[in-house]
């Protein structure tokens, strides 16, 4: 779409809700006619003892949480809890280490392993690990690496009282470095840090202006973490977050728009009111790194109240479509497909963020 401004965007988001959603609405039927919701599943594989001091982030070695440095997961646990997520509905995986930057040797090694593993199971394979350099970003390519994720967080000017480790730049410069490689993007940010209203226009403008648009832009609402210099923020309305997603999908038509952290604060109709509003994908599984994330039944259920379905898995090596009973969100709606009655409930051997 045509550039916007700052002012634009924040027109969009001053709007009346109804009519902003109206709106939302349009332009998702427009682009989004299927209802349909991915389910993501997001794993932490290197834990804590991270040299950012992300205002935010329980992982930060310099923030003092009950979040410690753990050992790096070996890839038979990564593809172990990959599959079970696939079991369980989830058709995108991915894998986060609580890294500044990506580093070259057996680590970095170790990760491309897993992204392989990821893909052989038949998933769409995503990892957020930091700063990343063209040649890293083409390495992750070629093991067959779907999307990376590397959110701005907020606004050019907010984020300096936020991270001061690492600069706005920086982050841009690796979301370029992903686009060369051939890799798509997921890029979004995080509500409720004590931005102002302008701060979240900019983030909307800045993430629409990128060339090409983002094809996955997670919408976040704080998780307060006691021990970060965030502890004390007070809860986002979730009538901002509902904003927020309706604004990004009248900007980003095209971009599948996911309701990220926060989501356990909310209620089954606030999340109705932003998967109205746009949101085409949620975060599935009991932790969203290491924050609390809705149960598995939970989400499935809301999902067949609502009507919608998730997108299917990809068909496996024999070529046929493989039906997960936790991915259908229609079971006893007469969707047509059988389904077992033993479920596996997945346990992540580790979380993160």
């Amino acid at each position: 779409m045509a550039t916007v401004s700052r002012e634009e965007v924040r027109t969009l988001l001053d709007l009346p809700l109804l009519p902003l959603l109206d709106k939302a609405r349009a332009v998702h039927l427009a682009h989004h006619g299927d209802n349909e919701v991915q389910l993501c599943t997001l794993l932490s594989v290197k834990t804590g003892g991270c040299p950012e001091d992300c205002s935010y982030c329980p992982q930060s070695s310099h923030h003092d949480t009950a979040v410690g440095a753990e050992r790096m997961l070996d890839v038979d646990q990564v593809i172990a809890s990959a599959r079970r997520a696939k079991d369980l509905g989830s058709t995108r995986f991915c894998m986060g280490a609580a890294w500044r930057e990506v580093k070259d040797g057996p680590a970095f090694d170790r990760v491309v392993d897993m992204v392989r593993g990821v893909k052989d199971l038949g998933l769409e394979a995503c990892a957020t690990l930091g700063m990343l350099t063209g040649p890293q970003a083409e390495r992750l390519k070629e093991a067959g690496l779907d999307a990376y994720n590397h959110n701005l967080d907020t606004s050019r000017e907010a984020y300096r009282s936020i991270i001061k480790t690492r600069t706005y730049d920086d982050r841009l410069r690796t979301l370029q470095n992903v686009r060369s490689a051939g890799i798509s993007v997921c890029c979004g940010g995080i509500i409720g840090m004590g931005e102002a209203l302008e701060d979240r226009a900019e983030l909307l403008r800045t993430l629409a202006s990128l060339e090409p648009q983002p094809e996955s832009v997670p919408i976040n609402a704080l998780v307060a973490v006691e021990g970060t210099p965030l502890a004390d923020m007070p809860p986002v309305d979730p009538f901002d977050l509902v904003r927020m997603i309706a604004v990004a999908r009248i900007l980003m038509p095209k971009s599948r728009v996911r309701l990220s952290a926060g989501r356990s604060s909310l209620t089954r109709e606030a999340q109705a009111m932003c998967l109205f509003a746009g949101a085409n994908s949620i975060f599935y599984g009991e932790k969203l790194l290491t924050t609390a994330n809705p149960e598995e039944a939970a989400d499935l259920e809301l999902l067949r109240t609502l009507g919608l379905t998730t997108l299917a898995p990809v068909a496996d090596a024999s070529g046929s479509p493989r039906h997960s009973e936790h991915a259908c969100a229609n079971k006893g709606a007469g969707c047509g497909h059988k389904h077992d009655h033993e479920h596996a409930h997945a346990h992540g051997e580790a979380v993160a963020e």
